[in-house]
């Protein structure tokens, strides 16, 4: 599969990342960004830094800083530590950014793969909001998107009503989901049904001693915020999306048309619409063997 993840890491985007990045079914062409857990310039720095520690020779694509119509967000550091991997300091990468927008390059790679790519937003969904408007043809030379962002029966995480991505963009979510793209949403209905705990990131380090203890070292101040809000571990947000890009029956899906709110207090809530297309929106799954399978695939 050919799949470009779109990204703002952020603890579970390295978690998606560095999943993405070893699958042997997954061919990951390259990593755009966006602001969201982190700033943009954070986001481009630790996506630079995780292609390099998985031993990847693929382009970064900075992409945008800031929603489309609301006002910039301070970013998630509360969730996510100051660097975005927890209390890990600075990483400081090698390589660099690639001239390229992130639009410019999301564009670019859905000619170039015309029905082949397989793109999967994990953050905020500006930079797709922004090709379409760069590209008329843009969705429809996509595969598929699958993007981790929103809750349909769900309560939000970032308030009662809407997931922390959706949230952050509202806007640039209206515009991808009246595009036409093939389009999957893997949101709090499920991510929150699989729960990563401290011993399953000991685990990891177990299997993947090079990987997993960097993960592992990562989830302590990303734990502690989960726990501050009453769960017992952190949802599998980001990893869940990308293990939906190659295995879409791990979710069971009801295809229904869905709007985001716009304003007001229930702002960046996604709820079923009518006059729209129709989505794939993820709302069950088999939390146990979604976690097995995730934790089996390092090390392996």
């Amino acid at each position: 599969m050919k799949l470009i993840i779109d990204t703002d890491p952020g603890v579970d985007d390295a978690l998606a990342i560095l999943y993405a990045a070893a699958h042997p079914q997954i061919e990951l062409l390259g990593l755009t960004t966006v602001f969201g857990n982190v700033t943009v310039a954070q986001a481009t720095r630790n996506a630079l830094y995780l292609v390099e520690r998985a031993g990847l020779d693929i382009p970064v694509a900075e992409g945008a800083g800031k929603p489309m119509a609301l006002p910039p967000f301070t970013p998630s550091h509360h969730v996510h530590g100051p660097e975005g991997f927890g209390h890990l300091p600075e990483m400081t990468p090698k390589g660099a950014k690639v001239a390229e927008s992130a639009a410019e390059f999301l564009v670019r790679m859905a000619r170039e793969h015309k029905g082949e790519l397989v793109l999967c937003p994990i953050g905020p969904i500006t930079n797709v909001a922004d090709a379409i408007a760069l590209d008329p043809e843009f969705a429809g030379n996509l595969r598929e998107i699958v993007f981790m962002g929103g809750a349909l029966d769900a309560r939000g995480n970032i308030t009662p009503y809407a997931e922390a991505n959706t949230y952050h963009d509202p806007h640039a979510l209206d515009i991808v989901l009246q595009s036409g793209a093939n389009i999957r949403m893997i949101g709090l209905d499920v991510t929150m049904e699989v729960l990563l705990t401290a011993e399953d990131f000991e685990e990891l380090e177990r299997r993947d001693p090079e990987h997993g203890a960097f993960l592992r070292e990562m989830s302590h101040f990303y734990l502690e915020f989960y726990r501050t809000v009453g769960a017992e571990g952190c949802g599998l947000h980001d990893p869940l999306a990308v293990m939906a890009c190659i295995m879409p029956d791990l979710v069971g899906l009801e295809h229904t048309p869905v709007e985001v709110v716009l304003d007001g207090k229930e702002i960046g809530r996604t709820r079923r619409a009518a006059g729209r297309p129709e989505i794939g929106v993820a709302l069950n799954c088999d939390g146990a063997d979604i976690k097995r399978r995730f934790i089996e695939s390092f090390g392996g």
